[in-house]
């Protein structure tokens, strides 16, 4: 008989908590044997810091009176599902429950059960309920972390780790749904997809596997209020670890849920950014956080319902003093309802574990809010069932989409149509820039400091070359700025600038270059210009930070989490270097040519900045799913819209180059260009999207 020991608890991330470990070994001796932190490593970590600060408790602390939460609680909540992937509200389609086997033993029942929370994505799970009761019971929804239970190749889903807490709680009069996780339920779906770095485009979608589990949680809760034995009015929510997270997220989108116990679930954002704690958390933790909020927004969309916080002293992956924030934040919402005593805080001894001190207090609670009464707890929660018993499918449905649901949970814009207008392309582009600051871009700052630092003077055959010239695109980010001025214009005034935009291996030619090695410059047509600029964005060239895989993975997730993405902040620093040439020159415009992905970013660069005039572009990708990566762009446009956009902009008209072996990217251009018609006043030559091979 194989029983899962009742103290047991997740493996999933056991080598992670041993890299959190090690690292902090790593940390702690490194005076002694550590290398000194790279210039980009250490820009990266006073960045962070800083714009964690900037959005810590956003957006409670904005909160004085429960007159204005009551205004804004609405809307906020209504973002936290935007943010999941569940605006527009899916359809609630037929669950098709179904009980596929049945086990009675020591006054309990369990039915093994399967429901389809959207056609396709299927739930299993098992339902605990006692064998005789009077009248209609209380309900918990439990949802499970990361406790994989797998033999001889075959999952049984997580819901079998987490049996002794559905059995304990139908002994003691409650019907409990136990559901198995998307990634460890018996169909194994992904929640991996920006941790390993396997599905970037994830982010361009604003996908999140959180939003499924949301959904499905959304879903179980349906299937109970339908279930004769249960008191719809009576239901609570918990979990611990991923499952902890997710009680967190149904209980702050669905009010049906009467009370709550997180467990092991929650830490703020200066945990998860500045401490690190992101590496030990896999995708299904995190919403895709569009408005640059902080994770205390969630006990407080709960208030001023019962909530425990559980957690233990010493937990690697939801620190102490994090969770101690959070409940501190939520507090001041719970005061403000008059309701201090429906929040509490549970904090034991002990690690990243599922253990019996934990379970006391949750059942406490839960027993109290949901059945009325503190009976004394006797009983401890074990495994009774062997897991082959808890099974719900002999054999994998065929027409499951849990395997695939991230190409279909977020839905991704149709191809634009051309418009048959000047004044509705106007409309369109301007729709299209309007989401793209509100839903992509929102994380850019404020902050504009114009100013180049121009030094290192180094003299070619045919340029003036400032090797270490720099600027900064905000704060707590200075940026290298390469400049070439050439001998001919020398004295005079430079009206004629182009900025080189360069990823690693172009950005060590040019650097070569400025130190004497050559004097011929890697673009075409450079002669043409009086003086030519190099820019390295954030995280290339001198400002690199490490390239070991795991770090740098879980370093640019970093910027996600504060609203941002690594790549929309490479777009910035590219407006703000043309910016910034054309306030500390006398040039009159700034074309810019990029190669590659930078080149993608150039097109963005210029729909937002008028500083741009021409573009050269270089293979740029086709199609976003191959990057760049921001934040919900997919939802509402692709490349060749943007392209469009930039090639197409009626108030600041440029020509575009590019250089491509797709010429399917330029198509939506130059239809658009040949309806909307030319410019008074603009020579039809600069106007044709030109495509080079």
């Amino acid at each position: 008989m194989m029983k899962l020991p009742p103290d047991s608890f997740s493996t999933e991330f056991l080598p992670m908590r041993l890299a959190i470990s090690l690292l902090t070994f790593s940390l702690l001796t490194s005076v002694v044997i550590a290398a000194e932190p790279s210039p980009g490593d250490k820009q990266a970590a006073a960045y962070f810091r800083a714009e964690t600060a900037r959005v810590a408790n956003a957006p409670l602390n904005e909160i004085d009176s429960l007159e204005v939460w009551e205004a804004k609680r609405g809307e906020y909540q209504q973002k936290l599902k935007e943010m999941l992937g569940l605006d527009p509200w899916p359809e609630k389609t037929d669950l098709q429950a179904t009980t596929t086997g049945t086990i009675e033993r020591d006054g309990i029942v369990v039915e093994n059960i399967h429901f389809q929370s959207r056609p396709g994505l299927y739930v299993t799970g098992n339902l605990y309920r006692p064998a005789q009761a009077d009248g209609k019971l209380p309900a918990v929804l439990y949802v499970c972390g990361h406790g994989r239970v797998k033999k001889d190749g075959v999952s049984y889903g997580n819901k079998a780790h987490y049996q002794h807490h559905g059995a304990w709680f139908a002994r003691n009069g409650f019907v409990c749904l136990t559901i198995d996780s998307l990634e460890l339920g018996e169909i194994e779906g992904k929640h991996k997809g920006l941790y390993n770095d396997a599905h970037q485009w994830w982010t361009n979608r604003g996908y999140t596997p959180a939003g499924v589990e949301a959904w499905n949680c959304v879903r179980a809760i349906d299937l109970l209020q339908l279930r004769d034995e249960v008191d719809p009015e009576k239901i609570g929510v918990t979990g611990r670890s991923g499952g902890g997270a997710y009680s967190w997220y149904i209980a702050a989108i669905d009010e049906r849920i009467k009370v709550a116990v997180p467990v092991a679930g929650i830490t703020d954002l200066e945990d998860h950014v500045v401490n690190g704690v992101v590496a030990g958390h896999c995708d299904c933790m995190y919403w895709v956080n569009t408005y640059g909020f902080d994770y205390t927004l969630l006990p407080a969309l709960i208030a001023p319902r019962p909530l425990m916080i559980a957690n233990t002293d010493a937990d690697p992956i939801f620190p102490l003093e994090g969770v101690e924030r959070t409940h501190l934040a939520a507090r001041k919402i719970y005061q403000l309802y008059g309701k201090a005593p429906n929040l509490a805080l549970t904090i034991l001894p002990g690690g990243h574990a599922d253990t019996q001190p934990l379970r006391i207090p949750a059942f406490y609670w839960l027993q109290k809010h949901l059945h009325g009464d503190t009976p004394a707890i006797t009983d401890v929660a074990v495994p009774k069932f062997e897991v082959e018993e808890l099974k719900v499918f002999d054999k994998i449905p065929e027409d499951e989409i849990n395997t695939k649901i991230e190409e279909t949970f977020v839905a991704a814009a149709e191809p634009a149509k051309v418009p048959s207008t000047r004044a509705q392309w106007k409309q369109m582009s301007g729709e299209w820039k309007k989401q793209l600051l509100e839903k992509s871009f929102a994380g850019w700052p404020e902050y504009d400091r114009p100013g180049i630092r121009s030094a290192g003077l180094v003299e070619l055959k045919k340029w003036m070359v400032y090797a270490d010239s720099s600027f900064a695109p905000q704060k707590n980010v200075r940026l290298p700025l390469l400049t070439f001025r050439a001998k001919r214009a020398a004295n005079t005034t430079f009206p004629n600038g182009k900025l080189v935009v360069v990823d690693d291996e172009g950005w060590k030619k040019w650097a070569a270059i400025a130190k004497g090695n050559g004097d011929e410059l890697p673009i075409a047509n450079a002669d043409d210009y009086d003086a030519i600029f190099v820019l390295a964005p954030r995280g290339v060239g001198p400002t690199q930070w490490t390239q070991e895989t795991k770090p740098e993975i879980h370093l640019r997730r970093r910027f996600l989490l504060l609203g941002q993405s690594h790549d929309a902040m490479q777009v910035w620093d590219i407006r703000q270097a043309a910016k910034n040439i054309l306030e500390a020159t006398s040039t009159e415009h700034v074309d810019v040519e990029a190669s590659g992905e930078m080149a993608a970013l150039a097109i963005y660069a210029a729909i937002f900045e008028p500083a741009i005039s021409d573009l050269t572009l270089h293979n740029p990708p086709v199609d976003h799913r191959e990057g760049p990566y921001f934040m919900n762009v997919r939802r509402f446009m692709n490349m060749s819209e943007a392209l469009a956009m930039a090639a197409n902009d009626i108030d600041a008209p440029r020509s575009v180059n590019l250089v491509s072996d797709s010429p399917e990217l330029m198509e939506y251009a130059n239809a658009v260009k040949q309806k909307i018609s030319v410019p008074v006043g603009l020579p039809m030559e600069a106007q044709p999207v030109r495509l080079k091979r």
